[in-house]
């Protein structure tokens, strides 16, 4: 009996050594970062939102320790580099810079060939900034208030046109918001990128665009453009005597935002690393300064803020879409 006693109490002292053993290894997680990462961006090289990319790629690679490079893999509206993240391992080392259009109006927009879909293979992880909106006009331009313009337009219906990057975008929605808030009947005319509807904007050929400011703030500054109105309360900081849009039309707000999303399946730490990282930049006043020259505005979220942020803005542009019947081209 002593000796059968003995040899139970071996081996439960045995396996009860084995557990503690086998617990280490299975806890341990890979390091993170361990090697270079990759930051994929939808967009050329050039434009506001690449170089909001390549200052938090900066400021990420100091805090992370690990070099952090911009990747841009353009078109269809950011959906080849939103596949290539969404593809790739969740460890943290490929992330997306991230922002409104293809994360969630491409999601809500009918008619889409989605070769992934942002909604449930991709995950939010922080917010960068808030790019803010404005309505322009050539210098030439009658509209000097956006009641001018919403009397012109509603004195002629089906003939005042708006310029936008592109059916979906932003800007083609912002707009399409503030027809069907104010009752007009417009024209839209959607160009291959912000960059190319500017030459028809600034020689009044297109009657007005409701944009972010990043793209058109050194036209308004050198009296290009005029800036009418703005569409959300943060682009005082840039024109502090503007008036508001919702001023003339009730409830009427847009803008954008920039951010960081990754694959789905990344752990809370790793997030946490690429918040801490994401509100360092932020917080960086030579980031702030840059961003601010471009027309766009410091703003962090963690993940949590941008997740409610992203299913806010989804659930807001598939009711502009469906009163509209906006279909993907």
């Amino acid at each position: 009996m002593k000796t059968r006693s003995l040899s139970l109490a071996t081996i439960v002292v045995s396996l009860a050594l084995g557990c503690f053993a086998v617990q280490p290894a299975q806890a341990q997680q890979p390091a993170f970062p361990d090697r270079p990462i990759r930051m994929g961006y939808g967009f050329a090289a050039g434009g506001s939102g690449d170089i909001a990319a390549r200052l938090l790629a900066d400021v990420a690679t100091k805090v992370l320790g690990q070099q952090v490079v911009v990747e841009n893999r353009t078109g269809a509206n950011g959906m080849i580099a939103a596949e290539s993240i969404a593809h790739s391992p969740a460890d943290g080392h490929n992330v997306l810079f991230c922002t409104t259009g293809n994360m969630t109006i491409i999601t809500e927009l009918p008619g889409t060939q989605l070769p992934v879909n942002p909604a449930t293979e991709l995950i939010a992880l922080s917010q960068l900034l808030r790019s803010t909106f404005g309505l322009v006009v050539s210098k030439n331009s009658p509209w000097r208030t956006t009641q001018d313009l919403i009397n012109d337009a509603r004195a002629n219906p089906g003939k005042i046109s708006y310029a936008s990057p592109g059916v979906g975008s932003v800007q083609h929605l912002s707009s399409e918001l503030l027809s069907q808030k104010a009752g007009l009947k417009m024209i839209h005319v959607p160009y291959r990128g912000s960059q190319a509807a500017l030459p028809d904007l600034v020689s009044g050929r297109t009657g007005f665009s409701l944009t972010n400011l990043g793209d058109v703030i050194n036209h308004v500054r050198q009296g290009q453009l005029r800036l009418i109105a703005l569409g959300d309360p943060l682009g005082r900081q840039f024109f502090p005597e503007a008036p508001m849009i919702s001023e003339t039309v009730p409830g009427f707000e847009t803008y954008a935002w920039f951010g960081l999303c990754g694959p789905k399946g990344m752990r809370p730490a790793v997030i946490k690393r690429w918040e801490e990282a994401v509100k360092a930049a932020v917080e960086d006043p030579a980031v702030s300064k840059k961003l601010l020259d471009n027309g766009m505005v410091p703003a962090f979220q963690d993940a949590a803020g941008l997740t409610r942020t992203m299913e806010e803005n989804r659930k807001n542009y598939r009711e502009i879409i469906k009163a509209a019947n906006i279909r993907a081209e």
